[in-house]
């Protein structure tokens, strides 16, 4: 019996065993199976998000290429509206029509690019746009949306109404022609204002240089006060009314007095040097534009960093009041210094390398030099329109001298042209602004009180300084001189660059579209008005720069040999720079041997050029600011072995025959000495500073 028990048991487990083992089998199988299928389907999905990833990919490449093609489209307009514009001041200028200056016509064209833009072309909806809506406690810069795993970063262009969500696609286009405002500081302003100070002319603007200083900054900010007070009245007279959208304080108001201050009389300058209207007048025009272009700038910049302690940063604080006048004063003068840096900088380079022997390099050097002024004074937290106007005076004062022929020709005509379209360009884009901003807030209160305000606060830095001036000036300025002054007080480039910086907050964005209606009313009236307004006010045209310029500004004055108001500073600094500054930073001017004490001699040698010593005994027509330091006795002056004498009837004599000596009515020109009278206008020679 045990037997068939032992063997019973034993084919029980052997058939156990194959069971398990067929189990195994058909797990293993099933596994497999259930592996393949996964791989297949992993394998399918992966064919997928290739084949969408591939999908995605040629559709970005279709948006790229559909935005290079508009932004070429968007810059062609710009190149189409200044080729326009060139070709209508040519018609203009071949019939003498003064009436309206290429300015005011690159503003209408613009304007008309504009309505087209904004009604006449519209973008088909792209139907892939999204709308999504979340609860964010701010507005973020950026984003980063997740989809399908993948991350991608969009960036914030700006805030839309409710009812221009369907028009996202038109708002898109208008944007695309709206540019970035850093545009117009770091590219079109520096060649604008750099040109205003290498082309100025520096005898009429010395002559004048104390009245141009009081009306620049004395006068930029008077006006700046007196528009910012009137303005917050009519803010206030609004806020009453139940007519202001949005918070408006007194910074905001100085702010755009300061802004509205800046005067840009490009269109009266051209016609002043085309009739060739009294060169005094035309200097003092000129010179207060230039600068108080720079001085509203910091005065601005001053504005906004205005804070006074505690909650409310609009209160009225003595020790912040007085922190932003150390700020204007340490930005102004930080930027005048880096200025001048720059131009020495250059000047040394150049007198003191072979660069002459490289046009094409010595004109990109200077080219590079004097536009990283204004992106270094920027970077240093100054003001670039400040040191870069700066240098442009530096350089034609001096690294004018040391340059070829060739590079002074190329430098005079580069900046002269890029000064001529980024102009055009600026009011071009004044007019499109118009109707592609997609911000504006125009207030018909706030509007109406800004003209009277800008014409109050241009009255009271003109009628007010021009009476305190007349009372130390020896050449009076006339009334009908002032009234063409107050008259001449365009807006322009300056200010429309400075509001549209900013045109983040309400307040911002009324300035901003008030702003054109200014700069549009004063290109268009008071520049179209010119030819009439000297007409009405008498005032004689055909007057040559170059002709004996005795002539005095006050009315019934006779001639006189010496015109000019040398202040006893200036005398003081033009020995300076004739002596020292000069020679070392020019080939022209006496050699340092002949001023410096011996002592110095060696200093003198190693400072000195070899082309300076060459020149020492030739006959050259150096341009100088040496007319500005004489006085009404007689003249006497040593250079070398020549000796040259005057008296104030205008006998002269020279013991040097072989010296040009031309002694005429009042008129003394000498050639081979430091001083030429009366002195040629053409360092460098441009033509109109702003034309």
């Amino acid at each position: 019996m045990a037997p068939k028990w032992t063997v019973g048991r034993g084919r029980s487990g052997a058939t156990t065993t194959r069971w398990l083992l067929v189990l195994v089998c058909v797990c293993v199988c099933a596994c497999g199976c259930v592996c393949r299928a996964s791989s297949q389907t992993q394998h399918q999905h992966q064919e997928e998000e290739e084949e969408d990833s591939a999908n995605e990919n040629i559709v970005t490449e279709k948006k790229a290429e559909e935005s290079h093609r508009q932004d070429s489209a968007d810059l062609l307009i710009f190149i189409m509206l200044l080729t326009l514009t060139i070709l209508t001041i040519w018609l203009f200028k071949h019939r003498r029509f003064r009436f309206l200056h290429e300015t005011g016509l690159a503003m209408i064209y613009g304007l008309l690019m504009g309505v087209v833009l904004r009604y006449g072309i519209h973008v088909p909806r792209d139907i892939s746009n999204a709308t999504l809506s979340c609860h964010l406690n701010a507005t973020p810069a950026t984003l980063l949306i997740n989809s399908k795993g993948k991350f991608y970063e969009y960036t914030l262009k700006g805030e839309i109404g409710a009812n221009e969500v369907n028009d996202v696609q038109d708002n898109e286009m208008l944007r695309k022609v709206t540019f970035d405002p850093e545009v117009f500081f770091n590219i079109l302003l520096p060649p604008i204002i750099f040109h205003a100070g290498y082309s100025l002319k520096r005898r009429h603007f010395f002559r004048n240089m104390g009245s141009i200083l009081a009306y620049a900054f004395l006068g930029t900010v008077i006006s700046c006060f007196v528009i910012g007070l009137l303005m917050y009245g009519c803010v206030m007279l609004m806020k009453k009314m139940g007519q202001l959208g949005g918070d408006f304080f007194f910074t905001d108001c100085l702010f755009f007095g300061a802004i509205v201050s800046a005067t840009d009389p490009v269109t009266v300058l051209a016609i002043f040097n085309e009739l060739q209207v009294d060169v005094d007048l035309y200097a003092l025009l000129f010179g207060e534009s230039v600068l108080n272009d720079a001085v509203a700038l910091v005065l601005s910049s001053s504005i906004v960093a205005y804070q006074p302690e505690g909650d409310n940063s609009h209160t009225f604080e003595v020790m912040a009041l007085l922190k932003s006048f150390g700020m204007f004063l340490g930005i102004f003068s930080g930027s005048f210094a880096l200025g001048v840096a720059t131009g020495v900088v250059t000047a040394l380079v150049t007198k003191f390398t072979k660069l002459r022997d490289f046009q094409l390099l010595e004109t990109a050097l200077f080219f590079l030099m004097s536009w990283s002024t204004f992106l270094l004074a920027e970077a240093c937290g100054f003001t670039g329109v400040v040191a870069v106007l700066f240098c442009g005076i530096t350089q034609a004062h001096y690294t004018f001298n040391n340059l070829s022929p060739e590079s002074q020709d190329r430098t005079k005509q580069l900046f002269e042209l890029l000064n001529f379209l980024a102009e055009n360009f600026i009011f071009s884009y004044m007019g499109l602004t118009l109707f592609t901003f997609q911000s504006h807030v125009f207030n018909p209160m706030f509007i109406v009180g800004a003209f009277v305000a800008v014409f109050l606060g241009r009255a009271a830095n003109i009628y007010p300084l021009s009476f305190l001036l007349n009372l130390g000036r020896r050449n009076k300025i006339r009334s009908n001189f002032q009234h063409m002054m107050m008259f001449a007080g365009l807006r322009g480039a300056m200010t429309f660059a400075l509001s549209i910086r900013d045109t983040a907050t309400y307040a911002r964005q009324m300035m901003f579209s008030t702003t054109l209606l200014v700069v549009f009313f004063t290109v268009w009236f008071c520049g179209g008005g010119t030819t009439q307004m000297l007409s009405c006010q008498r005032i004689r045209v055909g007057v040559d720069s170059d002709q004996d310029n005795s002539v005095s500004i006050g009315e019934g004055s006779e001639r006189r040999t010496t015109k000019h108001e040398s202040a006893w500073l200036f005398r003081l600094w033009y020995n300076f720079d004739h002596n020292y500054l000069k020679p070392i930073l020019t080939h022209s001017g006496p050699p340092l041997t002949a001023t410096l004490p011996p002592c110095c001699a060696p200093l003198a040698r190693l400072l000195t050029s070899p082309q300076a010593l060459e020149n020492e005994c030739q006959i050259k027509d150096d341009d100088d600011d040496s007319d500005l330091i004489l006085t009404d006795g007689d003249i006497n002056l040593n250079y070398g072995d020549v000796a040259v004498s005057t008296d104030a009837t205008g006998a002269c004599s020279q013991d040097d025959p072989d010296r040009e000596l031309a002694c005429g009515d009042q008129e003394l020109v000498m050639r081979g000495t430091r001083l030429v009278l009366p002195m040629d206008d053409s360092e460098p020679p441009f033509t109109d500073p702003r034309f």
